[in-house]
């Protein structure tokens, strides 16, 4: 077979470019032999030259001029690995000017500027691959845009984050409270040193807007999504909420209705135990999306690290020197925000069910005073959970689940609630998602 030689120029040796470089180098003669492409690194551009990294590159081959990749005609793709959004979207923008195809696993970058950026690089006559901004190895976003290009997709659900899904799985498994899985992620490199992106909900919520954009066809921004991290959850939550058969996972879900009505949300969810998605565990991620054709599918994998995130920046790396890139994205055709923003359902016209826990006074008539508080906002109880025993204030913690009803409904409750004497501190209140098994979407 006949090779043909694509140059690159890779931008960012951090952990992830670090991996892309390796897998170049190292798989360079199995991509020759398996695809007819012989990938060859024109540079490498980071401003630390000097520190040590886990693959030697060829002499010559780092620097910390971009203007030596821009420059360069025989560098065909453009790889952006540095991360953040005002430095790579500078870095994006000009490379597409400078006639490269661009490459990207930036998340953040693409939910706040994707709109922007795919539309500059067909100006250009050119393409943005991005497979692993969304789910590390997981080829999430070749599935939507290609393998299940024949559905109407009408819903997704995902575990999008690693740090937050072992963090909950510690919670569940261990009887950890927040802070000590939190630091055992930490200490096993599952957490950043700051890990408020993660937990508090924004990484998911970036991943959603990509992820919601290709499978709805719409310009999805970063408002259109309601999100709420993982900071407040208790162990005693995850406690009761198992008795009553759920697990807690951080989901981010897209739907869409009938009405072509599009909700966006990311936030703790109380999922029966027996689902799919309940026996994710650890670091790994999964999406659980629902054609109309193909009924139910889940995609499931290490959803970041430097080798499985690499193996996608790779792979896009190949498509888009064989060319199949340029023909999907040429192709990619999204709602504009005018008429994407009269779609996005708001969070208070949601309907759910919902996990509430109480800290009640250890007096008679409490039951009837915060039932007849939910009652005045068409909530209808569905079942019940207490034990023996004393919180803080001669306060007895009870749990109850309520049947569907609209989230707005929910808040006025619990502002009511909040008010009454016979209670002790704030309500918590949990989402229950009921993912529907598959036809039912």
């Amino acid at each position: 077979m006949v090779e043909k030689k694509v140059r690159i120029g890779l931008v960012g040796f951090g952990t992830i470019g670090s991996g892309v470089a390796k897998l170049i180098i190292e798989q360079g003669d199995l991509i020759a032999y398996q695809r007819g492409l012989r990938l060859e690194l024109g540079c490498v551009v980071d401003i630390d030259t000097e520190s040590p990294r886990p693959v030697k590159l060829p002499d010559g081959i780092l620097t910390n001029d971009i203007d030596r990749l821009l420059n360069d005609k025989s560098i065909h793709i453009g790889v952006e690995l540095v991360g953040g959004t005002n430095a790579a979207k500078d870095i994006q923008l000009k490379m597409l000017a400078a006639g490269k195809d661009v490459v990207t696993a930036n998340k953040a970058l693409l939910a706040e500027f994707g709109n922007e950026l795919y539309k500059a690089a067909q100006k250009n006559g050119h393409c943005i691959a991005f497979e692993a901004s969304c789910a590390g190895g997981i080829p999430i976003i070749s599935a939507i845009r290609t393998g299940l290009a024949a559905n109407n997709i009408k819903g997704f659900y995902g575990i999008v984050n690693g740090t937050c899904n072992y963090i909950l799985s510690n919670m569940t498994a261990e009887d950890k409270d927040f802070s000590q899985a939190l630091a055992q992620a930490q200490q096993k490199g599952y957490a950043e040193a700051d890990p408020t992106l993660d937990i508090n909900g924004m990484d998911s919520a970036h991943k959603l807007a990509i992820l919601a954009s290709i499978a709805f066809g719409s310009e999805v921004a970063l408002e259109d999504i309601f999100v709420e991290g993982i900071e407040g959850v208790s162990k005693e939550d995850i406690c009761y909420g198992g008795e009553m058969g759920y697990v807690l996972k951080l989901l981010a879900i897209g739907k869409k209705n009938d009405a072509s009505k599009i909700s966006l949300r990311v936030h703790p969810s109380f999922i029966l135990n027996n689902s799919r998605l309940a026996h994710v565990d650890g670091s790994f991620n999964a999406v659980s999306i629902f054609g109309d054709a193909v009924g139910q599918l889940m995609y499931y994998g290490r959803g970041a690290g430097m080798m499985p995130t690499a193996s996608a920046v790779v792979a896009d790396i190949i498509d888009v020197a064989l060319g199949n890139s340029a023909n999907t994205f040429r192709h990619l055709q999204l709602k504009s925000r005018s008429e994407t923003e009269p779609l996005i359902e708001k969070i208070d016209n949601l309907v759910n069910r919902y996990y509430i826990r109480i800290m009640c006074k250890d007096q008679p008539g409490v039951i009837a005073r915060w039932s007849k508080v939910l009652a005045e906002h068409q909530i209808s109880i569905s079942g019940a959970l207490q034990h023996e025993g004393h919180g803080p204030e001669n306060t007895v913690p009870v749990v109850i689940t309520t049947h569907p009803t609209q989230q707005k409904n929910v808040t006025a409750a619990l502002e009511d609630m909040e008010k009454l004497e016979v209670i002790g501190g704030k309500p918590v209140c949990i989402r229950i998602v009921d993912i529907p098994e598959d036809g039912q979407e």
